[in-house]
């Protein structure tokens, strides 16, 4: 999957550092969810084409609105992201189905417990999440200034 790019729209300084207002177009970065045939993470964004992101921005970076960025994040920090997200709920539902054929409940209190399994490790993220500074670990980073065809810069 090809990194996203985007437009500064500002740069702001606050409590976590420099950060830059980025639209992104949030349309499919890869060609394998162009076509239809991807994991499925661009069902989760819906029809906006546009999406505004706050990227962190290095104090040594020279940057300014309207240049052109690619915002990049770290591979184990998106593992972290997807265990979290799909991990806990997985587990939930896979460890609660599983004790329910270990006891013998039958097919059907093994579906519900999946489910109640699932809905548990949806609600442990969305906890796990909302933790203090939890969020600020997934937060992208301005990786390189895009050379704009308007300016050449």
């Amino acid at each position: 999957m090809d990194n996203p790019t985007g437009t500064i729209i500002s740069l702001v300084a606050g409590e976590q550092g420099r950060r830059a207002l980025v639209d992104v177009d949030a349309g499919p970065a890869c060609p394998r969810c162009a076509a239809g045939k991807g994991c499925g993470a661009g069902l989760l964004i819906g029809n906006d084409q546009l999406r505004r992101v706050a990227a962190a921005v290095g104090d040594d970076r020279a940057l300014a609105a309207g240049d052109r960025v690619e915002l990049v994040m770290a591979t184990d920090t998106v593992l972290r992201a997807a265990l979290i997200v799909y991990g806990l709920p997985l587990l939930g539902a896979v460890g609660a189905a599983a004790l329910a054929y270990l006891l013998a409940l039958g097919d059907a209190a093994a579906a519900l417990a999946a489910i109640t399994g699932l809905v548990s490790g949806l609600l442990a993220g969305r906890w796990q999440l909302h933790r203090g500074g939890c969020l600020q670990q997934f937060v992208p980073l301005v990786g390189r200034r895009l050379q704009s065809q308007a300016n050449g810069r």
